[in-house]
């Protein structure tokens, strides 16, 4: 006689409890990426940076100027009418008037590659954290275009955030030291904004009007109200997300965070959750990944620079020191993506610590890198005027931009945040993003402290759209915020924490942009 193992008394062996749930599916993405910074690659280097300036002061200026000649024409100031001066050297002493221009920071912490190049220090110097503001009142901001450049000075620039490269027009009279008293200034504001789907078609259970498209974000809860009416508005798909994150780091001598790798990878498979859990995050339908994926700390495991200089200089050919190279954290980040990618689309933008160039804009890191994930790439093509449509695995620029589920989406690794937070005596990095949107550029100080390609014909840096999210990773801490424009403009910003830092990702819903921090954490 046959007996069952469920008949045997004390038998640790039983069925699964409970009735098998439906099959999961991951949420749709729906992605359109925009080759805004990408470089040809015949692009020579031999030109000078001072044009890039030019070329954004002949872009943003007419915008700047419209909003100074609005408030600004036809005012008396003490029985005085205000004055528009087309240039710089037209500057009278005693005159009131306003003139736009680039701002220049004058600062004797900042590097000087001229004074570098004089004493014969051909190689660069190390990257430093330093501040280049210092509180002696050495610091001088000046105002400069195609015809010269004048000091500002005035209470007011103590009140306003100002960095190099950043167009403005003020209003002052010139004193007697040559200086431009300055009473009041404008910014640019931000750039018109395109309406959602407005380089793709929404999927058919979205399908809006386009009275519709337009939404105002309430509060700081980012809320989202359409101008219809609640009868008319069609319902929106709540729950799909976009996943954020920054600064992996993966290492190859370093596990101090290495559980969280791994808990951050079951989190975005779903894995080891419960049924509602799982749910939830199948709504993740893409994950974007903001620069620092790989680690510099320790790229040789167990060297020891002092006793193996003999053995290094014997690896070292043509400059280049074999020995110094660790292939594991690359392989690491390959292993990690390729785990992923059956399942969830990823975007994946270049850091400053990545195998990237180190000028903006950083060009994509070669699929050459990712052996196991190259598969999900797309494949090459050979027609240049034809943009490729975008694989599975999408290695974009730093800084890129694209439409995901409608939404203009513009985002950078952090180096252009990192960049201006040295020139001003504060860490509020949401300021800081959005007084680029309001100068309508992403990165005003390359090419001045942040290293870019010297750019000819057009600067991609200025925003002559504005987008709907604004982020930035590889950023101390995480925050968020929404700013409004003069035309019913919102931009949500996020500053995206370094997870090797904070152990922290940024999840973004897809229809009202609200966005929910997430801790991964061993506990």
């Amino acid at each position: 006689m046959m007996t069952s193992l469920d008949d045997i008394p004390g038998n640790m062996l039983r069925k699964p409890s409970g009735e098998t749930g439906d099959e999961l599916q991951r949420a749709s993405s729906n992605y359109k990426p925009l080759h805004s910074f990408k470089l040809d690659k015949d692009k020579p280097y031999r030109q000078q940076f001072a044009d890039m300036y030019f070329l954004r002061l002949t872009k943003i200026k007419p915008a700047v100027e419209q909003l100074a000649s609005a408030a600004w024409d036809d005012t008396l100031v003490g029985n005085e009418p205000v004055q528009k001066v087309e240039r710089v050297l037209d500057i009278r002493q005693g005159q009131l008037c306003w003139v736009s221009g680039t701002v220049y920071m004058d600062m004797p912490l900042k590097p000087n590659i001229l004074e570098d190049v004089s004493k014969d220090r051909w190689l660069s110097a190390p990257i430093s954290n330093k501040k280049y503001y210092s509180d002696d009142g050495s610091d001088a901001v000046t105002l400069e275009d195609e015809s010269g450049r004048i000091r500002l000075v005035g209470d007011i620039l103590n009140s306003v955030l100002l960095v190099t490269g950043c167009i403005i027009a003020v209003i002052g009279t010139e004193n007697v030291n040559g200086e431009l008293e300055v009473i009041d200034l404008k910014f640019p504001d931000l750039a018109p904004q395109p309406e959602r789907w407005a380089l793709s078609d929404p999927p058919a259970d979205t399908k809006v009007s386009s009275s519709s498209k337009k939404r105002k974000v309430k509060d700081e809860d980012t809320e989202m109200a359409d101008d219809d009416d609640d009868d008319n508005r069609p319902k929106a798909r709540s729950g799909r997300k976009i996943a954020l994150v920054s600064g992996l780091g993966f290492s190859g001598t370093d596990a101090s965070h290495a559980i969280e790798l791994n808990l951050l990878l079951e989190f975005l498979l779903g894995e080891t959750l419960d049924p509602s859990a799982q749910r939830e995050l199948s709504q993740i339908s893409r994950l974007i990944i903001a620069g620092n994926s790989i680690s510099l700390e320790d790229r040789r495991p167990g060297a020891d620079e002092d006793s193996a200089t003999t053995e290094k200089k014997a690896h070292k050919k043509y400059g280049y020191d074999s020995s110094a190279y660790n292939p594991l954290p690359s392989q690491l980040l390959d292993e990690f993506l390729a785990a992923l990618l059956p399942s969830l689309p990823v975007t994946l933008l270049p850091g400053a610590q990545d195998p990237a160039n180190a000028s903006f804009p950083q060009q994509p890191v070669h699929p050459a890198m990712f052996p196991h994930s190259r598969p999900y790439t797309a494949p090459p093509t050979t027609n240049t005027n034809t943009a490729a449509e975008p694989g599975w695995f999408d290695a974009v620029t730093n800084p890129w931009e694209g439409e995901v589920d409608g939404w203009r989406v513009l985002g950078t690794a952090g180096q252009n945040v990192d960049d201006i937070c040295k020139y001003v005596d504060s860490n509020d990095r949401l300021g800081m993003m959005e007084a680029m949107c309001r100068w309508r550029c992403c990165a005003p100080t390359a090419p001045d402290t942040l290293w870019s390609y010297p750019f000819q014909e057009d600067d991609p840096f200025v925003m002559q759209t504005c987008p709907h999210l604004f982020f930035a990773g590889c950023q101390p801490g995480f925050g968020t915020k929404v700013i409004t424009g003069p035309e019913g403009q919102t931009v949500r910003l996020v500053a995206v924490p370094s997870f090797a830092d904070t152990q922290e990702i940024v999840l973004v819903d897809t229809e009202t942009l609200e966005v929910t921090k997430v801790k991964i954490a061993a506990v």
